[in-house]
């Protein structure tokens, strides 16, 4: 990465403070108006929670490509679920995991994720790197399973 990249790295807590087992590392290249680069980076077995990306002012939500760059990755999308699945539910999270049509994902191979399709996905045993190109990123917006989620971090001041 070059120094400006290295210094955009976004960590995604997601509020849960459970950074390795419910966390998201991710660095943007462009985010434009009508489309977005990233990568994500994803710890071992550390999952990005389940959630969808909504229609915003009359557009379909996020429609993205995940191409996996190196390690594994577990992406669980709407479908037939399937009978055993690799990725472990992080503990204490099972009711906020609803899809589990399993994707699994090696250097090289990729997935599109339609617009409005309930996912989430884990890194292998030795993390992942993972590519996605989309439509315009509006994190934001992004609607998790789990209440407790803020995918914005919130800052709070202390009073002296």
């Amino acid at each position: 990465l070059a120094p400006e990249e290295e210094a955009g790295i976004e960590v995604a807590g997601f509020g849960l403070g459970q950074l390795e087992t419910q966390g998201l590392e991710l660095v943007t290249y462009v985010n434009t108006d009508r489309y977005c680069a990233k990568e994500l980076v994803l710890f071992p077995r550390q999952t990005c929670p389940e959630h969808i990306h909504p229609p915003i002012n009359g557009e379909p939500g996020k429609m993205e490509t995940f191409r996996c760059r190196w390690g594994k990755v577990f992406l669980y999308v709407e479908g037939e679920p399937s009978k055993n699945i690799s990725a472990i539910v992080p503990l204490g999270s099972s009711p906020y995991y609803t899809v589990f049509h399993e994707v699994e994902l090696n250097p090289g191979e990729q997935y599109t994720i339609a617009p409005g399709t309930r996912h989430w996905f884990q890194g292998g045993n030795e993390g992942a790197i993972v590519s996605e190109f989309s439509s315009t990123s509006r994190d934001e917006y992004d609607i998790f399973t789990d209440p407790a989620i803020q995918r914005m971090p919130v800052i709070t001041e202390d009073e002296a």
